[in-house]
């Protein structure tokens, strides 16, 4: 099923949270100030309307402000629940215990603290397609998330990705599944921008995230100036 056409708001909630606060306060800005200053400077009756009702736009201002910071307070939830469904994996059992969307999530988050720029794209659903779009150093890499627990992903699976990364002009593709390929799709994938992902190599790129994010960044303490006496004959 396709994604239907989205809004700024929507838009928002999908980034860093603070960029929704930013885009607030700059509309803000644009709408209670910037807005009516260049009506009122228009000749005419008009822009004297304007100049004289400049207060008009405040309404309009505070509510789009308060539309924005909704949106960074999602974000800031959706992110929080990210990290912790992330942090929360033990094992392949935990993996496999989660619904089909929560393992999107999931896959995601593993690649966001690979320091990848992660579009949840919508496109794919419970039975497959495009479900995550990567960026980093340029390229542009598409992510399916199979959350298969008892089946292996058969080579056709494999093909109709390797079509899209064609079709959109991406530059690699990468499946996720906790039930591992089949021969034939790994044969398949075997000299291909394709990158196979099964339940073993899934944990040990989670468990590699959580020890980098737990581990506590060293600060060197500088040594002191150790002080030389002369010495006397």
């Amino acid at each position: 099923m396709g994604r239907g056409r989205r809004g700024l708001f929507d838009d928002l909630i999908k980034l860093p949270w603070p960029v929704a606060l930013v885009v607030g306060a700059l509309g803000y800005a644009v709408i209670r100030h910037g807005i009516p200053a260049f009506f009122a400077r228009q000749a005419g009756p008009f822009g004297q309307a304007f100049a004289s009702h400049s207060d008009m736009f405040a309404p309009l201002a505070w509510m789009f402000l308060a539309a924005c910071t909704l949106c960074a307070l999602v974000a800031f939830a959706s992110a929080r629940r990210r990290r912790r469904l992330l942090d929360a994996q033990t094992g392949l059992d935990s993996i496999a215990a989660i619904g089909w969307r929560d393992f999107e999530r999931l896959v995601g988050e593993a690649f966001r603290r690979q320091g990848y720029s992660v579009e949840e794209t919508g496109l794919g659903g419970a039975d497959g397609g495009i479900d995550l779009i990567l960026r980093k150093h340029g390229r542009r890499t598409l992510v399916q998330c199979k959350h298969w627990r008892r089946e292996k992903v058969p080579v056709n699976v494999v093909r109709e990705m390797y079509g899209l990364l064609a079709h959109h002009g991406a530059h690699a593709v990468r499946i996720a599944a906790v039930g591992g390929f089949t021969q034939d799709a790994a044969q398949f994938a075997d000299g291909k921008p394709i990158e196979l992902i099964d339940g073993a190599s899934l944990l040990a790129m989670i468990r590699e995230v959580q020890r980098a994010d737990r581990t506590p960044v060293s600060v060197s303490t500088p040594m002191p100036a150790t002080r030389i006496e002369p010495a006397f004959a």
